[in-house]
Formats: C-alpha cells, sequence, structure tokens
C-alpha cells in the first residue's frame, strides 16, 4: 500500500502567493464515502486510501510524505463589494497527483482548521455543507459539467458550532487548480506586476498550454478564460442550475464549478428564481447567471491590463474587444445547448425564437424544468401523450406548441437521440439533498450513498431510482439554501 505521489507546484511560487500551514488535528475520524471511481482516475492507491492512514490523511490528521499544505491568497468582490484579502479560510492545499489523462490534480481538504485567511473563523465545516457539496458536485460531473470534484467525506468527531452544535467534517475537494479571478485580483489591488505575470505564466502552463507559444499569450489567455466561462455558466442554464454565490473569487480561472454552498437546481421554472439566503436582491439569479459571469470576467480583464500593453489605453481597448465576444459566445452555447434538449437541428434563426417561445411557455405554465424535458423525451420516444406532465396538457396552448415542435424536430431517431444525451432523468433536486443531509445530522447515511449512486448515472432511466425523479411535494419544498460558514 502506497499513499499519493504529491507535488505541490504552487507551493513553489514566492511566499507571498500563500501561508504554510498544517490542517488542525481532529478526535476521532470516520468515513463517510470514498469515491472509489474518482480514486482510480487518480491512480490513487484504493487499498491506502481506505485504511487507518488514508482515513488520518483525509481527516487532517497526519501529512504524508510530499505532501506541502497550504492555503491560497486572494481578494475578491462578493455581491458587487470589494474585499481587498480573502484567501483559503477553511480550506488547505495538500498537494497535486497525476489524473490519468496526465493532468495534475489539487487535493484540497475543506473544513480543516483556522488558517491566517480565517477572518475570526473557526475553519471548520458543518456535516450538511459535506453532505451537499459531495452530491452535488458529482451530480455535476456526471451530467457533464465541468466542475470540482469529492474524493471523500469524513466525520470528525467534534462538534462545530454556528447557531447551535453541529457535527464536524472535512471534504476532500479535487480540481485542475484552485486559481480565481479573485487569485489575480489580489496582486493587481497590489500592484504587484510581477505577481501578476508570474500567476499568469503559472495558469498558462498549467490550464492553456496552447496559448504558450502565442506572441500575445496574455491576450490569448484572457481569451480562452472567456471562451471557457461563456460555455459553463450557458451549461448550468441548460440544466436549470443556480450557484447563488458568483463572487469573483468563486469563478475560476480553469472553468471548473467551484464553490455548492447556496446552489440549487430550480424544480418549477421562472427564470427570476433565486435560492440563496443571502442573495436578496437576486443578483445572482438564474436569468442574471450570464450578466454575472460577464461582469466577474471584466475584472479579471482589469487584472491584465498590465500585462497587456504598457499603454493603459491600448490594454483597455484590448481586454474591451474581446469582452464583448462574451454575449455571442454565450449566446451560441446556451440556445445550442436548448435545442439539443429539444431535439431540433437547425438554423439558429429558426430555432432560437422557438426556444425563447418555449421558455416562456414553460415559465407561464409553471411547469417543472427537468420533468418537462424529460417528458418530452419519452414523448419523442413513442408519441404517448400520458409521458406528458398534467400541467404541460393543461395549459393554454400546449397543442399548438406541440404541433409546431414536430415540424422543427425532423427525423424522429436523430431527435431523440440528441434529447437522451441533453436530459437528464435525474438532477440532485433540494428536497433529496436536504432528505440525505438530515438522515446524516441522524448518524443515518444510507439515503446519501443511494442519492449519490442514482446521481452517478443521471440520464439512464433505472427503474430503482424512479422514486428521485419527482418534484418536491408541497411540503418538500425547499425555498432557500444557506452558505456553508
Amino acid at each position: 500500500m502506497t499513499s499519493p505521489p504529491f507535488q505541490n507546484h504552487y507551493a513553489k511560487l514566492p511566499d507571498r502567493f500563500y501561508a504554510r500551514v498544517d490542517p488542525a488535528k481532529v478526535p476521532t475520524p470516520e468515513w463517510i464515502r470514498v469515491n472509489e471511481a474518482l480514486a482510480g482516475e487518480l491512480g490513487l492507491d484504493l487499498e491506502w486510501l481506505k485504511s487507518g492512514e488514508g482515513l488520518a490523511m483525509l481527516s487532517g490528521n497526519t501529512m504524508p510524505e510530499g505532501a506541502e499544505p497550504i492555503a491560497q491568497a486572494y481578494a475578491g468582490h462578493q455581491f458587487g463589494g470589494w474585499v481587498p484579502q480573502l484567501g483559503d479560510g477553511r480550506a488547505i492545499l495538500l498537494g497535486e497527483v497525476k489524473h490519468e489523462d496526465g493532468s495534475p490534480r489539487d487535493l484540497q481538504l475543506k473544513g480543516s482548521g483556522r488558517t491566517p485567511f480565517s477572518r475570526g473563523g473557526d475553519g471548520k465545516a458543518p456535516l450538511g455543507p459535506v453532505l451537499r457539496e459531495y452530491i452535488v458536485s458529482e451530480a455535476m460531473a456526471a451530467l457533464g459539467v465541468p466542475t470540482t470534484r469529492a474524493l471523500a467525506a469524513v466525520t470528525t468527531g467534534e462538534s462545530v458550532y454556528r447557531e447551535e452544535a453541529l457535527p464536524g467534517a472535512v471534504l476532500t475537494r479535487v480540481a485542475a487548480s484552485h486559481i480565481r479571478v479573485g487569485t489575480f485580483q489580489f496582486f493587481y489591488a497590489r500592484e504587484d506586476v510581477e505577481g501578476l505575470k508570474t500567476l499568469a505564466d503559472f495558469v498558462i502552463d498549467r490550464h492553456y498550454p496552447e496559448v504558450g507559444e502565442s506572441e500575445a499569450r496574455y491576450e490569448a489567455l484572457l481569451k480562452a478564460v472567456i471562451r471557457r466561462q461563456a460555455s459553463l455558466i450557458a451549461r448550468w442554464m441548460n440544466l436549470g442550475f443556480i450557484h447563488g454565490v458568483m463572487n469573483t473569487d468563486n469563478m475560476t480561472i480553469s472553468g471548473e464549478t467551484i464553490d455548492f454552498g447556496p446552489c440549487a437546481f430550480m424544480d418549477e421554472f421562472h427564470p427570476e428564481t433565486v435560492f440563496s439566503s443571502i442573495d436578496r436582491q437576486g443578483r445572482y439569479a438564474w436569468i442574471n447567471q450570464p450578466v454575472a459571469g460577464n461582469w466577474n470576467l471584466a475584472r479579471f480583464a482589469e487584472t491584465l491590463l498590465p500585462l497587456l500593453s504598457d499603454d493603459r489605453e491600448k490594454a483597455v481597448g484590448i481586454a474591451e474587444g474581446f469582452l464583448h465576444e462574451f454575449e455571442e459566445l454565450f449566446n451560441d452555447a446556451y440556445f445550442d445547448g436548448f435545442a439539443e434538449k429539444l431535439g431540433l437541428r437547425g438554423e439558429a434563426g429558426t430555432t432560437r425564437p422557438f426556444v425563447e417561445k418555449t421558455l416562456g411557455f414553460m415559465a407561464e405554465s409553471s411547469l417543472d424544468f427537468t420533468q418537462f424535458f424529460t417528458a418530452l423525451t419519452r414523448y419523442a420516444r413513442d408519441e404517448n401523450v400520458s409521458h406528458l406532465p398534467e400541467p404541460f396538457s393543461a395549459s393554454p396552448g400546449s397543442e399548438e406548441w406541440l404541433s409546431e415542435w414536430k415540424g422543427l424536430a425532423g427525423d424522429e431517431e436523430e431527435t431523440l437521440s440528441r434529447m437522451k444525451a441533453a436530459n437528464p432523468v435525474l438532477i440532485p433536486r433540494n428536497h433529496r439533498v436536504e432528505e440525505a443531509i438530515q438522515a446524516g445530522m441522524k448518524g443515518e447515511y444510507s439515503v446519501f450513498h443511494r442519492l449519490v449512486e442514482a446521481l452517478s448515472d443521471p440520464f439512464t432511466e433505472r427503474g430503482e431510482f424512479e422514486d428521485l425523479e419527482a418534484p418536491p411535494a408541497p411540503g418538500e419544498k425547499v425555498t432557500a439554501t444557506f452558505c456553508g460558514t
């Protein structure tokens, strides 16, 4: 049995990029779950990982050879308000391991104790947010969304105090990296051009090697990050996902989804839907996510100005030119995604108006987002009207809409194939996630394990998980989700 072959290239950067800190020891760690499939992708020795030594590492009690635990420094705009220093206040990066595709992956412990960036907090994680992040991040991966992953979840045997005493836990998060827009903002705010260049070069080498040989490498970096974020946000919206806290410190430069605190998937479709308890103005509502993403990218572009040109006016012009491309990139990905969900293949001038009409119809009729597309996929399979949900059939205009859809869908076999690949049968519905959390708080994890297993293959109809497809009953609806801190 062997421990992970760690490296930590970020720890080789100058000291101002991070703080060296050891995870806090915990009294009696116990397993909740190890992600065996992900461990295999990372080439980890599963026998070691599930041993007492593995448990000790994943709870923060011991550090294996090669690990260099650090807390990364970053800043950020939170709901539009500038915070000059944030940083990893409850997460510690252990190091990197190699994915089977040859690229490095960060292993980070969340809930592992205080760091110099904790700002008075305890750096711990209650059990609920750990279970939530495990469920939702792994579901996102199975849904084909770029995302951080969950390698393991363990309890710590100690209480974490929020409004009440809660069981403590630690999540092992895996990411291509944990570099954010806010990481660049940290150096830009301090007028540290050398730090910005070092960070940008690190990012290019790690995430965008294809732009490394470009004469205008920092322009190419900006364009590449804009492209990935436009695609990511469109993918969220195609699934009815609302991030909930799209602050600049929660936008990764790699283009992965990060931070699953106050996020949620919509049940009934309404574009202005907000779940986050701290988003009181609806800044990050479903419909506002591309606007928020573009705003964040503008903040990223600002940080690159010193690298784009010595002439600030020229640098601003370069950045603005690339930022103007976001809307087109996003719209292409967004409408193409919905066209796939509807099984349409045709010119944008035809499909886009129908997508907009469909979303308007869904909102007016209060149709369940996921259930509507799943039902339409089943209807495309055999044209059995009973598959369609009752709110759809009872809605004025449903027959006219269905007739227009049939006219646009074209070849039945090709239509069905596209729809099955684009429309999940299962999503991590809020009430099911909450059910798993509440059971876990009582020490019962079977609900959690079953939900994780079901969501590992969300596009396949499986009878044993049919009950997890249903929208919540009125008394089961979750109307607010909360940040893990």
